[in-house]
């Protein structure tokens, strides 16, 4: 719970920073000890803090400033835990070079201040080198955690775009039996219209209508494959029972949701049938893993040349930015594939809610 407020409100944990650099920087002194050169540089490093994350090189330059003024000959030693903080903060959110450039001046700057101090004074190199190079270290303990932050988000990406590719090869499977039942269909009725032209004008003109119905559908449906590629020598998974007809099935397995139905029922499409079926279920297992116990509304709507879907749970908001997952990318990928649009984020009621629309062909 701390760990997600602090990354979702920063200044919080740029706050907290300071206070520990403050009572840091003040608490090794006997109260009789705190002169008012003390207690300005501790309160301009400890305020440098809140800032560091949005000006870093700045910040490390006037903590550096600090530094060399509360080093000099005094009671006071210099603020080393906000200059640690400060060269971490460099190589944390600054690019390689300026990095590099920093970690630099900030070696040679600390020889000079420590050399003129005279407490190298007597020392011999072995000891010297580890003194001189104590600033490099901060600033490439900031850098290694940018790669490996960097590098986990690549992951992120990438499990992500497998993830779409995956999404798409199911999608594909799953319409090879759609485009398969069309083609068998007109078949079937090219035949009958065959066969019955000499006997059955009437049936044989009602078969074609038919069967010239069902190509047109077809080839509505195959436009939409055209950016789907499906790997070859994967089985086809049997996709019976998918639909919106299982939704109150669907709906009473999940065992806290509820399903409302509007308008007059039409035959969809076959890919849009699949889509909307497969997008609740999601959204019911999602609410099952980031909501558990949350009661789940579902609004199928019937509209005069579209099919609405909305999916809201009334469990707790989550704070911050919602990062897509795998599920919402293979909600967005089945609605890009229909031509519909979707939108999915917290509500303003409380909870999440997913919103669906995709347009149905023009009725022939």
């Amino acid at each position: 719970m701390i760990s997600t407020i602090w990354r979702n409100r920063p200044w919080v944990s740029d706050a907290a920073t300071a206070a520990l650099v403050l009572a840091a920087e003040l608490g090794g002194f006997p109260q009789a000890g705190l002169d008012v050169r003390v207690v300005l540089i501790a309160v301009g490093a400890a305020g440098l803090m809140v800032v560091r994350r949005r000006y870093p090189i700045v910040v490390a330059g006037l903590v550096g400033v600090l530094y060399v003024v509360g080093a000099q000959p005094s009671s006071y030693d210099a603020p080393v835990s906000a200059m640690l903080i400060a060269l971490y903060t460099v190589g944390r959110y600054t690019p390689a070079p300026a990095s590099i450039a920093m970690a630099t001046l900030a070696v040679v700057g600390g020889w000079v201040v420590h050399n003129l101090s005279g407490a190298l004074a007597g020392s011999s190199p072995v000891m010297i080198l580890p003194l001189a190079l104590t600033p490099a270290f901060p600033v490439a303990a900031g850098h290694i955690v940018r790669l490996q932050a960097e590098l986990s988000h690549r992951r992120e990406q990438q499990i992500a775009e497998h993830a779409v590719r995956a999404e798409r090869r199911r999608i594909a499977r799953e319409l090879h039996d759609v485009i398969a039942h069309h083609v068998s269909v007109v078949g079937l009725y090219m035949g009958v219209a065959r066969r019955t032209i000499p006997t059955d004008p009437e049936r044989a003109q009602l078969a074609l209508l038919t069967g010239e119905g069902t190509a047109r559908q077809a080839m509505t449906e195959m436009r939409r494959l055209l950016d789907v590629l499906r790997t070859d020598g994967e089985p086809i998974e049997n996709q019976a029972g998918v639909g919106i007809r299982r939704l109150p099935t669907l709906i009473e397995e999940s065992g806290n949701a509820t399903l409302e139905v509007s308008g007059e029922a039409v035959e969809l499409p076959t890919t849009v049938d699949h889509a909307v079926y497969r997008i609740v279920q999601e959204a019911l297992t999602n609410t099952r893993k980031h909501a558990a116990g949350a009661r789940t509304r579902v609004r199928l709507a019937y509209l005069p040349d579209l099919v609405e879907v909305e999916i809201n749970d009334d469990g707790r908001a989550r704070p911050g930015a919602v990062r897509p997952g795998l599920g919402l990318a293979g909600m967005a990928e089945r609605v890009s594939l229909c031509g519909g649009e979707i939108h999915a984020g917290p509500s303003r009621e409380g909870g999440f809610t997913v919103h669906v629309r995709i347009p149905l062909p023009e009725k022939m």
